[in-house]
């Protein structure tokens, strides 16, 4: 379990994560857990397929992915775009760490993701 402190109108909440959930579904929506995991099980094939480059470029919050700016093969400076997340209706733009090639993208729209997992790798 991870421990967060969340500030949200000056109002400060002290939230505890799971790990290992595999949605971003909220506790009152238990239902939406089996039905979100079937969907979530193909992914992990291509990543472990597809899973190349040196270089890990990772969610950094939990989202579901809106658009891929990247493409396998692409050459990428640091600081340019690889996925855009959309979480809480707001778009969030994953960059690439370091210089490299794209060897591989390990999601595609519209998948969910937590914060950590891995997007695409560079070489």
């Amino acid at each position: 379990m991870k421990n967060y402190t969340i500030t949200v109108n000056g109002n400060v909440y002290d939230v505890v994560v799971e790990e290992g959930a595999s949605t971003g579904a909220p506790a009152a929506a238990p239902k939406a857990a089996p039905k979100a995991a079937p969907k979530a099980a193909p992914a992990p094939a291509p990543k472990a397929a597809g899973a190349a480059g040196s270089i890990r470029v990772e969610a950094g919050a939990a989202g579901k992915v809106f658009k891929l700016e990247a493409s396998v093969g692409q050459a990428l400076k640091a600081g340019d775009p690889v996925v855009i997340l959309e979480a809480m209706k707001m778009e969030i733009p994953v960059v690439a760490p370091k210089d490299g090639t794209v060897a591989s993208i390990d999601v595609a729209v519209g998948d969910p993701v937590e914060a950590g997992a891995l997007l695409a790798t560079l070489n």
